[in-house]
């Protein structure tokens, strides 16, 4: 019975991870462009409201704003970065609302895909992030910047032909690579659950007798996988905002 159950499951084609039908048709406007955009307004709202005229005790919205951006200065910033890093707020702050939103429609009935699954998005981010790293480096050292990086002080002269490739790969190819990587294999990889035990779960609840009770556990285990992908939702906005301040500290202090 079990086997006839599974062999009659439906699962969404492959090509839907990187294929969308357009909302309307011929504009290009699809459910990643959606979520983008949401994600993209979500984030300015964040920024508006913070930044209107302050109530003394504020309350509402404002009062989450504002603990949403202190949380970057205070858990992101001052942890990675120290002193200088204020500056870079805005752009911390954007990247770790623009993931967290872009993630989060991962548990969103309907639409049910996190925009980050999409190479497309972690790519843009990894390379913006790679750009805005290098410009703070150039802007403060100049180009002894490329120097220090790619020829560290201290380093006898004759390793530099091992060690200057490395480095080279390391701090420009490595870093904005590995920065999106994580982030789409993480969402992809929770995705793929999510659907697999919403089609498992379905399929058990529509057959009759023992497997009906089986789909009980399998509602469950759906219901644990979505508190737990809310989790990851926010925990890589996290570890892709926290990251981005440690390439901007050691391009601001490349002595620390």
């Amino acid at each position: 019975m079990l086997s006839v159950v599974l062999g009659a499951l439906e699962f969404p084609p492959i090509d839907n991870l990187v294929v969308w039908p357009d909302a309307i048709e011929g504009t290009g406007f699809n459910k990643i462009a959606f979520i983008n955009l949401f994600a993209v307004v979500a984030t300015s709202l964040i920024f508006l409201i913070g930044a209107r005229k302050k109530a003394l005790v504020p309350k509402g919205m404002q009062n989450l704003a504002e603990a949403s951006v202190d949380f970057i200065q205070k858990g992101i910033i001052d942890q990675a970065i120290g002193h200088g890093g204020a500056a870079y707020l805005p752009y911390l702050a954007t990247i770790f609302f623009f993931v967290f939103f872009g993630n989060i429609f991962e548990i969103i009935p309907v639409i049910a895909m996190p925009a980050n699954a999409r190479m497309a998005n972690p790519a843009f981010m990894g390379l913006l992030t790679l750009v805005f790293f290098v410009s703070v480096g150039i802007r403060h050292h100049g180009l002894r910047y490329f120097k220090d990086a790619l020829f560290p002080p201290g380093v006898p002269k004759a390793l530099y032909l091992l060690v200057t490739p490395i480095e080279f790969l390391s701090t420009f190819i490595v870093r904005p690579f590995s920065l999106a990587v994580r982030l789409f294999a993480n969402m992809l990889a929770g995705h793929i659950l999510l659907v697999t035990f919403a089609v498992l779960t379905i399929a058990l609840f529509e057959t009759i007798g023992v497997l009906s009770v089986i789909g009980i556990f399998s509602f469950g285990m759906l219901v644990g996988l979505t508190g737990f992908e809310l989790m990851v939702s926010f925990l890589q906005a996290y570890v892709f905002a926290i990251l981005a301040a440690v390439y901007i500290g050691g391009a601001l202090h490349p002595d620390h």
